[in-house]
C-alpha cells in the first residue's frame, strides 16, 4: 500500500482490490483512521479537505460511517445531511473553499451519537466480504484485507462513474 500512497490508475487499484482477501465483519470492529487513495476520481481528496477522520464500528448494528476531526477529537456526522448529488455531479463545487467553510459552520449541527450504518457481508466483484451499508444513502463501502490492521475500501455509490478508493488503518 505504501507504494500506492501517491495514487494509482483506477485499473491498478481495482486489480489490487481484487487480489486482496475478504474481511469478516467481526474483523472490522474498532475505530479506523481513513485516507483516500487517489485514482483520478472526482472525489479524490474531498473527504480529507473536509477534515475526515475515518470510521468506527462498534458492532454490526452500530456503525459511525463518517467521523470528522474536531478540537475535542473525532465526532460522527450524520451522512443523511451530506449533499451526495453535489459530490457526485458537481465535484468542483464540493471542492470549493466556500463549500468547505459552510461545512465547518454546519458540522456541529449535523453531528450525531446515533449509528448511521450497518456491517454486512456482501458479494462484490465475486467475493463475499465485509461491507458497510449506509442507512440513508445509496452507498455501500466494501472492504478487503491488506493486513490485520489495514483495509482497502471501495465506495459503491449509485450514479458515480468509477470507483472511489480509500484506506483504513486500525487505531492502536
Amino acid at each position: 500500500m505504501a507504494g500506492l500512497a501517491a495514487g494509482a490508475a483506477p485499473e491498478e487499484a481495482l486489480a489490487l482490490f481484487d487480489a486482496l482477501g475478504p474481511v469478516e465483519p467481526a474483523a472490522m470492529i474498532g475505530r479506523w483512521r481513513g485516507s483516500g487513495l487517489p485514482t483520478g476520481s472526482p472525489l479524490d481528496g474531498l473527504l480529507e479537505a473536509y477534515g475526515w477522520y475515518g470510521k468506527e464500528f462498534l458492532d454490526a448494528e452500530t456503525v459511525h460511517p463518517l467521523l470528522f476531526t474536531t478540537r475535542s477529537g473525532p465526532r460522527p456526522v450524520d451522512p443523511a445531511f451530506v449533499p451526495m448529488a453535489v459530490l457526485r455531479d458537481r465535484p468542483a463545487l464540493a471542492h470549493s473553499r466556500a463549500a468547505r467553510a459552510a461545512f465547518r459552520l454546519a458540522r456541529p449541527l449535523v453531528t450525531t451519537t446515533r449509528p448511521r450504518a450497518r456491517l454486512r457481508t456482501v458479494e462484490h466483484r465475486g467475493v463475499h466480504t465485509a461491507a458497510m451499508v449506509y442507512d440513508a444513502l445509496p452507498i455501500i463501502d466494501v472492504f478487503r484485507r491488506v493486513s490485520d490492521d489495514v483495509r482497502l475500501g471501495v465506495m459503491d455509490l449509485r450514479g458515480l462513474d468509477g470507483p472511489f478508493f480509500f484506506v483504513l488503518t486500525r487505531e492502536g
